[in-house]
């Protein structure tokens, strides 16, 4: 994906450090945010009792609710990265934050019953694993751009494997859940590199997005390795 408007935005890596700085500052204040929010809406869905019900629709069609959960993910990263308003790329992140609120129930509503604590433990590791890999890119600065082939055959792979686990009934065991915690930290070497040289210093909401993103798919198989360890 090109992150560059139709006004040739420059990059953070060619702007003055002072700017980079503050790009860098508004796209991690906006991924805070964005985790916050996630949170609240999280824990508004529970105490309004809407969780349980969302689990158990979403769980009856899965592969439906996948397929929604993409369209409404590539439509918020359309309005993120393309938009020229700014009230419109946050549009594009409210919905992202509430599709993956959205998505998360049936997990969240299980690790609450079968694994108490579970989602404690998974989000600090996911905090602390977040924090290690951010660390390496600024500490190394070196170009994470290569990992983008690996990542979308990754990626491919990885629905081919949900749909068949889906329509054959098969369990993707704790080996999954593993080889996933690897991809979503190369997603996180790779978005934190782009973001670093690449994204234009005007697009800081569509970084955070895509931040955001790659750290929701750390903390759902954190989770999943969490809770397997407790069966």
């Amino acid at each position: 994906m090109s992150y560059l408007n139709e006004a040739f935005d420059a990059v953070a890596a060619d702007r003055p450090r002072s700017e980079r700085a503050q790009f860098l500052v508004k796209t991690y204040s906006h991924l805070l945010g964005a985790v916050v929010a996630f949170v609240l809406v999280v824990a508004a869905l529970f105490s309004l009792g809407w969780a349980q019900a969302i689990a158990l629709k979403l769980s009856r069609a899965w592969l439906l609710a996948l397929g929604g959960f993409v369209l409404v993910s590539w439509l918020a990263s359309r309005f993120a990265h393309r938009a020229e308003a700014l009230s419109t790329q946050y549009v594009g992140l409210g919905l992202a934050v509430v599709a993956q609120a959205v998505l998360f129930c049936p997990l969240l509503v299980v690790a609450e019953l079968k694994a108490p604590g579970a989602i404690q433990s998974a989000a600090l590791v996911t905090v602390l694993g977040f924090g290690a890999l951010t660390g390496i890119v600024f500490a190394t600065r070196k170009d994470f751009s290569f990992l983008r082939g690996v990542l979308l055959w990754a990626g491919v792979v990885t629905v081919l494997m949900i749909i068949g686990a889906i329509v054959f009934g098969l369990q993707l065991g704790v080996g999954f859940s593993v080889l996933m915690i690897a991809i979503a930290g190369a997603s996180i070497l790779h978005d934190t590199s782009e973001v670093m040289l690449r994204f234009p210093v005007t697009r800081y909401v569509g970084a955070s997005l895509e931040l955001f993103s790659s750290v929701a798919l750390l903390f759902w198989y954190v989770l999943r390795l969490f809770m397997s360890s407790r069966d």
